[in-house]
């Protein structure tokens, strides 16, 4: 992605189109400038429908969030009290609202992460773009630059930042900021974990990830929290489609890149957690010829999976992989999308059963049946149940 070529202030007001905001400027305070990364997108031409928007204003952050989000019908959330952060939560956009840090703006824009994240924009006044780092030049030459060593451990979080930039730009990261990184990756330890988790996740769905996730690798960022299996690329994925791609392959690069214990620690979901648990349970168990499992094992493996199988599938050799592939496809195929062809309630009210572990293991065995093709419709599920309800007494 190259920087149009026109990248005056003006030109980069219009593309952020601001009377699209729900936010009217004459509201905001006259030395109110646009910064970080709604700047930079636009200049890449890149804005979101919706972009988050960074403002920075002379003094009284808090106390304008709070007045423009009672009048503008609004929510103020305090993000640093001490710092005089906060955000304004408008008609489903996100405006962060900072006081200046530092006695002038230049002072402001040095203090922050990249070069290309610290160029502002004065709504009001729009002459020019401020750029006192060298920013404009970064992307012109599509490279990431740290401003300064210690911005980066001033938040370690930046550290990680600045890949998942990668990930989503093509930027080549400058070496001395590359060895900034590797020097001080053990600080990204002191990080938020939900914060972590948040930019790994972006960076593994990043459209450059391929390229980000390798430099990840060598400069040992994720190093304490890392599962150390190999990477998925998009290579990998050629035989899916955009859609099962978006779903495939962030799951399986992420389960191959943290730990179920890093997962834990980076207070993952219970969900997600799960989802990459049994991801990697069936990496590990999956035999050279998956279609050689018993036939217990390989419902179970699409009950786990379920909407997850692509991220499976992913390791298998083309042919396998496009058969499984046709067949996942289908919303009908009852081995790849197993169901219960009949409920517990029915049975237990056709076969006088009660709740308990001799319903479950009856449900199950219908369900196999039905997943290898030797049930078809309810009827068939009862008549099964009856036989197999006199076989197994006992279990009920």
């Amino acid at each position: 992605m190259h920087m149009p070529s026109e990248t005056s202030a003006l030109a980069i007001l219009e593309r952020l189109a601001p009377q699209r905001w729900p936010l009217p400027l004459d509201l905001l305070p006259e030395e109110t400038v646009l910064v970080g990364g709604a700047v930079r997108d636009a200049l890449l031409d890149r804005l979101k429908p919706q972009p988050d928007l960074d403002l920075v204003v002379p003094s009284d952050a808090l106390d304008l969030t709070r007045t423009l989000a009672k009048r503008l019908g609004g929510s103020c959330v305090v993000l640093d009290q001490e710092r005089d952060m906060a955000r304004l939560v408008l008609e489903g956009w996100t405006v962060d609202i900072a006081r200046q840090d530092g006695p002038s703006l230049e002072a402001d824009l040095s203090r922050r992460d990249y070069r290309l994240n610290a160029i502002a924009l004065h709504l009001q006044r729009p002459e020019q773009l401020i750029d006192p780092t060298g920013g404009l030049t970064d992307l012109r030459q599509g490279r990431l630059t740290a401003v300064r060593e210690s911005n980066l451990t001033d938040d370690p979080l930046r550290l990680l930042r600045g890949l998942r930039l990668i990930a989503e730009i093509p930027l080549s990261l400058d070496p001395i900021t590359a060895d900034w990184m590797q020097l001080h990756r053990q600080q990204l330890t002191h990080a938020a974990p939900e914060r972590i988790l948040a930019e790994l996740q972006k960076l593994v769905a990043g459209p450059l990830a391929d390229q980000a996730l390798v430099q990840l690798c060598e400069l040992e960022l994720v190093q304490p929290w890392a599962a150390g299996q190999p990477l998925p690329t998009s290579e990998d994925t050629i035989q899916l489609t955009a859609g099962e791609r978006e779903q495939a392959l962030p799951l399986a690069r992420l389960t191959a890149l943290v730990s179920d214990q890093g997962l834990e620690q980076l207070k993952a979901s219970r969900v997600l957690r799960q989802r990459c648990q049994r991801l990697r349970r069936w990496q590990h168990q999956l035999p050279q010829d998956p279609e050689m499992l018993a036939e217990a094992e390989r419902l179970q493996l699409h009950l786990d999976l379920d909407r997850d199988l692509p991220a499976l599938v992913l390791q298998l050799d083309p042919t396998l992989q496009s058969r499984w592939l046709q067949r996942w496809r289908d919303s009908e195929d009852p081995l790849f999308h197993p169901a219960n062809p009949v409920d517990g309630t029915t049975l237990q009210r056709e076969l006088n059963l009660t709740p308990g572990p001799g319903l479950g293991m009856l449900l199950m065995h219908l369900r196999q049946e039905r997943a290898f093709g030797r049930l078809h419709g309810c009827d068939d599920a009862l008549q099964e149940a009856h036989r197999w309800s006199k076989r197994n007494r006992d279990a009920l």
